[in-house]
């Protein structure tokens, strides 16, 4: 965070010393059309289409930015960086963001605005192969994606190891590289920290070898000319996202949940995937209501690992782990039967949703509702007063969350209404259930777009028998 307000210092030193000789073309433009043109990539750390429409990192903070501006956002979406960058040349869009890393490079071709976030360029391999401690270690090509600031860093390093071996891929995009090396078919890549943490949840064969660069900064690109205007924007702008703790909520709720990493756990959740979750998939979709099954089966292996015979410590039972009060209210006979259960379960979590405050936005009144579902509502509104108390946001989950594990100290908990609470548990809960939920979404992703596959070929196969069947008939 230091060094993060430091260089934030430098920034708005050095926009204070902005020349303001060239007229402010960009930013009158971008009014006169009233709408901020951005180039962005798509990919899990940038831009994609999720459950709920458009989602992303990069997305939320060009929006973040429109709506500062009072502008509509025009995104201009790519898969290929070149072409996100020719247009920009071109004029064709303000600026790209895609959570691209400040190269040299690309420091020389184009301006770039505050960095907002670092990132860690690590060399992967497959788990179980042998571990490369050093570049020299190498047996076999580096596969990085063309054009990549990967490509860019093995460039320079090959000038600095002798015989270091590697190649950039056009066809592919770091997510399919990655890919490639969970499943084998090459042996290493170079890639950044955070893509990795995403595709760790459902690739966890895919091991860090070392950390080949540190504390990158991430920019997004401009055009290199005289016109300061947007620029100035930017500075001032990323200024405020630091100042007012929105960029560091907006972080924690794309990868805040991914800085921890299990394998084991990950490889049995993945397994669990297959061979458990199809029983009971017809009734986490059957009573999911207003929610994602996809989540109520999270929180159901979070609870139980899809056991439903599983018993606590504490008498709480089955799928969803429900205490006895709590079955008997939500009108559950038998804890044991998994269909009573996830009925049950999910009739408890749409109560306690139903229970947040609706001034409290979405994702963060999820949180509140599975952090209570684990340790209870009065612990959690115990945490929010606190956090009211202390001076921050106690609607914010990134905030409540550091506060909840203080339930734990008695300093703090004879102050409050509910008392002691486990209270960094119910932390670690929701952010596992937010691993397992995304994992699940991916791989459920994945299956649905092979199974579209599979009946699409299967279509093919008939047409193409109907069409052998007709043509003797034809000819005779």
């Amino acid at each position: 965070m230091r060094k993060t307000l430091g260089i934030f210092c430098c920034w708005l030193w050095l926009g204070g010393c902005v020349p303001s000789a060239a007229p402010p073309q960009q930013l009158a433009s971008i009014y006169q059309r009233d709408s901020l043109k951005v180039g962005v990539l798509h990919g899990p750390t940038s831009y994609f289409i999720g459950v709920d429409g458009a989602s992303g990192f990069e997305y939320e903070l060009a929006q973040a930015l429109a709506g500062k501006l009072g502008v509509q956002l025009e995104l201009v979406p790519s898969f290929q960086l070149e072409d996100l960058l020719q247009k920009l040349e071109q004029g064709q869009v303000d600026f790209i963001a895609g959570g691209l890393t400040l190269t040299e490079k690309r420091q020389q071709r184009f301006r770039s605005a505050p960095a907002y976030r670092w990132i860690n360029e690590v060399l992967v391999f497959q788990q179980g192969k042998p571990w490369p401690r050093a570049l020299t270690d190498l047996t076999e090509p580096v596969v990085v994606v063309s054009g990549s600031s990967h490509a860019e860093t093995l460039q320079q390093l090959s000038k600095e190891v002798d015989n270091l071996q590697w190649r950039q891929q056009n066809d592919w995009d770091a997510e399919e590289v990655l890919q490639k090396v969970a499943d084998g078919s090459i042996s290493y890549t170079l890639t950044d920290s955070n893509l990795l943490a995403l595709n760790r949840r459902f690739s966890p064969n895919i091991s860090i070898a070392f950390t080949v660069r540190e504390d990158l900064p991430v920019t997004w690109l401009l055009r290199r000319d005289n016109d300061d205007s947007l620029y100035s924007v930017l500075i001032e702008f990323f200024g405020n996202m630091y100042r007012s703790g929105e960029l560091i909520t907006l972080e924690d709720r794309y990868f805040g949940h991914v800085r921890q990493f299990d394998y084991v756990d990950s490889l049995k959740f993945i397994e669990a995937i297959e061979q458990t979750l199809p029983k009971y998939r017809p009734w986490f979709i059957q009573y999911a209501g207003e929610l994602d099954w996809r989540l109520l089966a999270a929180l159901s292996y979070q609870e139980s690992h899809w056991d439903p015979l599983a018993r606590s410590p504490t008498g709480v039972r089955g799928l969803m782990m429900l205490t006895l009060p709590t079955a008997q209210q939500m009108g559950v006979n038998s804890r044991l039967d998994p269909q009573e259960s996830i009925r049950g379960g999910s009739r408890y979590l749409h109560r306690l949703f139903s229970r947040m405050p609706e001034r409290i936005p979405m994702p963060d009144r999820l949180w509140f509702a599975l952090a209570s579902y684990n340790v209870g509502w009065g612990h959690v509104e115990d945490a929010r007063i606190l956090t009211q108390r202390q001076g921050s946001d106690p609607d914010k989950w990134l905030e409540v969350k550091q506060r909840l594990p203080l339930l734990r100290q008695k300093s703090t908990y004879q102050h409050t209404r509910f008392g002691y609470a486990r209270g960094d548990e119910a932390v670690h809960y929701v952010e596992n259930i937010r691993r397992y939920y995304d994992t699940l979404v991916l791989v459920d992703e994945k299956q649905q777009a092979e199974s579209r596959l599979e009946l699409q070929r299967q279509r093919l196969l008939e047409q193409l028998t109907e069409t052998e069947s007709i043509t003797p008939d034809l000819e005779n």
